[in-house]
């Protein structure tokens, strides 16, 4: 199916240029001229993508563009334009543009943008398949919910499934981060299989063994020649759970496999390729871990192509009634008992509750309900721990915190510079936003505080 473009340009010549090109490449166009008349098709027809000048005779682009987001933010629009301006860029994308491109225009550059943006808003409605249904058949059962924290990362999923970028998972313990890294596989389209390491499980003594296998003889106890997880992940995925706890003398040999795709077995000298997407899950901040020397940080950056980061499940209070639900099917189905109902005092039990083990501890606390469950419901004294108290009234404040702190302005702009920082993970662009400055600005400002970036 052919896709359907409208093109809102008032340069007749651009216009029409553009519109020769798109439907010689097979697309429905329409080009009109002015805000009024893209107005007019767009309350008579739906469209794929909006080309957008910014200039136009009855208005400009960008006020167009927060009117078209706000009737329909699903709206794929690339913005054109012949000013070189920064912060009208900015402004664009933060107002829901696509992406933006400047005059004159290259049309292989914007072939290249429209299909981009085409593509991932093809990937963005495949949301909808990741996201399973919440009494579905479990299989995603760390993903079920609908806050938006877990529709962001089911979409992050989609935009990255199908490429081979090597994708760092972080949270916390239980938050489900195999089950994520699972989904990328599953929906990758890789035809080998996937294959998971727990660094932390293992001692550091056999890991590398685990890892890149070993010849006969090589050690007490290789008795013959063993493939390792890197090997065994050929076409397909190797997962490296805990990847913060891998010992430093590893590092240095797997930054070398995933940057050169080549290894050897313990005790070997044949170098052997992979071609393994490399996917791994940590609860600590490796950039932090490399600033105290604790992990390679070019290695982290290797690992952190693309970054998915899991809320902890007392973020997302709104999905314990829909992931309780499907637990509960799920082990049901496992210790071979009906499913229970469950009453909605138990429910409220559960979301007052903080889950430390996140959706872990949910599962094996369900586990041991409906283990001890003795009619078909399950009521809240079946769940055996407290509801979260209010925290504890602060101390008064003494003669000293009263007295007020005076810093210079300067002390103040870096200290929340920082903390904006810190907040996005040294995202820089998140942190433009957030601050509401330029990119060069930001930059500026960090060589002028010595910043450091998480």
């Amino acid at each position: 199916m052919s896709h359907t473009l409208l093109i809102i340009e008032d340069d007749a010549s651009l216009n029409q240029m553009l519109q020769l090109h798109f439907e010689d490449a097979g697309y429905r166009v329409e080009g009109v001229k002015s805000c009024t008349g893209g107005l007019g098709l767009l309350r008579k027809s739906a469209f794929d993508l909006i080309l957008l000048d910014q200039q136009l005779p009855d208005g400009t682009g960008l006020e167009l563009l927060r009117q078209l987001c706000s009737e329909d933010p699903g709206q794929a629009i690339v913005m054109m334009t012949g000013q070189h301006d920064l912060e009208l860029a900015i402004q664009a994308i933060k107002e829901g543009a696509a992406d933006f491109i400047h005059k004159p225009i290259k049309i292989d550059q914007l072939q290249i943008v429209v299909d981009r943006v085409l593509e991932n808003r093809r990937l963005s409605r495949e949301v909808e398949a990741l996201q399973p249904d919440p009494l579905d058949r479990v299989e995603q059962r760390g993903l079920i919910g609908r806050s938006e924290a877990m529709l962001q990362v089911s979409k992050e999923i989609a935009l990255c499934a199908t490429s081979n970028a090597n994708v760092l998972i972080g949270g916390e313990s239980g938050t489900g981060k195999e089950v994520v890294a699972r989904l990328i596989h599953t929906h990758s389209g890789r035809s080998g299989p996937f294959v998971a390491v727990n660094c932390a499980a293992i001692v550091d003594t056999l890991l590398e063994s685990e890892l890149f296998g070993h010849e006969k003889g090589a050690f007490t106890g290789a008795v013959g020649r063993k493939p390792g997880k890197f090997e065994l992940a050929q076409d397909g995925t190797l997962f490296l759970d805990e990847i913060g706890e891998l010992a430093p003398q590893l590092q240095a040999k797997l930054l070398r496999a995933i940057q050169e795709q080549v290894f050897e077995r313990v005790g070997g000298t044949q170098q052997i390729t992979t071609n393994a997407r490399i996917i791994a899950a940590t609860h600590r901040d490796l950039f932090a871990e490399a600033a105290a020397g604790r992990f390679r940080e070019d290695l982290a950056y290797r690992l952190k192509v693309v970054s998915i980061q899991l809320p902890p499940l007392r973020e997302r209070r709104e999905d314990i009634p829909l992931l309780a639900k499907a637990l509960m099917e799920r082990i049901a189905h496992k210790i071979h008992k009906p499913v229970l109902q469950i009453t909605d005092q138990a429910l409220a039990k559960l979301q007052s509750h903080d889950w430390p083990g996140n959706v872990r501890e949910l599962e094996n606390l369900l586990t041991q309900a409906l283990v001890q469950a003795r009619a078909n419901v399950l009521t809240p004294d079946l769940l055996p721990f407290r509801e979260s108290s209010a925290p504890p009234p602060p101390d008064p404040p003494t003669e000293a915190d009263t007295l007020p702190v005076l810093r210079t302005l300067d002390q103040l702009e870096a200290e929340h510079i920082q903390r904006v920082l810190n907040h996005t993970g040294g995202h820089k662009g998140k942190s433009c936003d957030i601050l509401g400055i330029s990119r060069p600005a930001l930059d500026r400002k960090i060589k002028k505080y010595e910043l450091t970036l998480p």
